[in-house]
């Protein structure tokens, strides 16, 4: 059986003026960078990264991000009441559900009972038979 490791994400560090800047990881399994400039490159050290970072498509992924960290935030705090909301709604479906098994079993049950004890009046009125004839 073969274990397979999985890439790191890339994520661009954070300066003193929150502003995104390139700092090369320590790279162990590989790292993955989502700027989209090679869809699925895997970086498996860390001179190979370095030259990823310089190229056009990255440093154009990271202005955007820079351009756009207002909207960016504006977006984590609506997913965020997203998850909220998700979280509510599948804690109701998984009380529904919880009640909706009980209420299965309970009727299980009484019809179980309903046919051992239908089972057992068919028993008691089978007509006997007369062994002295």
């Amino acid at each position: 059986m073969n274990i397979s490791l999985t890439p790191d994400i890339y994520q661009p560090s954070v300066d003193d003026k929150g502003i995104y800047i390139d700092k090369t990881p320590k790279i162990i399994n590989g790292i993955y960078c989502s700027c989209g400039s090679r869809k699925d490159k895997i970086y498996d050290n860390e001179s190979k990264f370095n030259v990823h970072t310089k190229s056009k498509a990255h440093q154009r992924w990271i202005i955007h991000l820079n351009n756009n960290k207002a909207n960016y935030y504006v977006e984590m705090v609506q997913n965020q009441k997203v998850i909220e909301q998700q979280k509510k709604i599948i804690g109701q479906l998984e009380n529904n559900l919880q009640t909706k098994m009980l209420t299965i079993d309970y009727l299980t049950k009484q019809i179980s009972n309903n046919e051992s004890q239908s089972q057992i009046n068919e028993s008691m009125n089978e007509p006997l038979i007369d062994l002295l004839d």
